[in-house]
């Protein structure tokens, strides 16, 4: 059995996790952490991780940047695996987070969606092949409730192609203020927000007189929802240490 506390528990991730860990066996959430604590399962709401009643195996987080120091306290002083699934982190922020996981085991990763992992793996292979002949664009899509831009599975994809040239390529994020032709070491990556769209990524290869894409697209949020609970599984009695979707497929 793995005991799981869902940080960010109010939030609209926070309610499909709980509902995906609902329908699996061989789990229980033992606590839930926010700052709205009302209450909407049989589990307790606390406002942060040391006030949670019952040591969890396992934290998942979806909440915000903000409470990455308390969870990592928290996670240090009790040996907790975490589950960080949350996006908008700086890149100091990603620096605690591999320095912690020297101690605690840590699954993290821009998205947990085994499709896009998919389309990363497509695009380094893309880029592999096409070299400097073609121009790389990314378009991600998103609700108009989300805060960052472009979103961490646009960087994600942006890094691994990157790594394909040994991260000589520069990432141009909007070219409104830019009057010069598009350089062939660029990344460009563009945002869009709007409605209710769970989630949509685009790569475009784009050669003479041919255009190559790879996209992705979420119907629903319970796709990451999945991806968490699955990693909340592998995580179990693992040693310390710094995992991604690479690990459990």
């Amino acid at each position: 059995m793995i005991n799981i506390a869902i940080c960010g528990c109010n939030g609209k991730m926070g309610h499909v996790i709980y509902s995906c860990l609902s329908d699996r066996e061989g789990c229980a959430v033992v606590g839930g952490i926010d700052l709205n604590t009302a209450q909407y399962a049989d589990f307790p709401i606390v406002t942060m991780p040391g006030l949670l009643p019952v040591r969890p195996d396992v934290i998942i987080d979806y909440s915000h940047p903000s409470t990455l120091n308390g969870l990592l306290s928290y996670a240090l002083t009790n040996g907790v695996a975490v589950v960080f699934a949350t996006t908008g982190y700086s890149e100091e922020q990603i620096s605690q987070i591999k320095a912690a996981a020297e101690q605690v085991p840590i699954f993290f990763t821009f998205n947990l969606s085994l499709g896009i992992n998919l389309l990363v793996e497509l695009s380094k292979k893309a880029a592999a092949f096409l070299g400097d002949q073609f121009d790389i664009e990314i378009i991600e899509k998103h609700h108009n409730q989300k805060i960052d831009a472009p979103s961490g599975t646009a960087i994600m994809i942006a890094d691994a192609i990157n790594s394909v040239f040994d991260d000589s390529r520069q990432y141009i994020y909007d070219r409104h203020s830019q009057r010069k032709k598009r350089d062939k070491k660029e990344i460009g990556m563009h945002s869009v927000r709007g409605g209710t769209i769970v989630g949509e990524h685009e790569v475009i290869f784009a050669g003479r007189d041919e255009v190559i894409t790879l996209s992705h697209s979420a119907a629903s949020k319970e796709v990451f929802a999945v991806g968490s609970v699955n990693a909340a599984f592998f995580l179990k009695d693992k040693p310390a240490g710094l995992y991604s979707m690479a690990d459990l497929v």
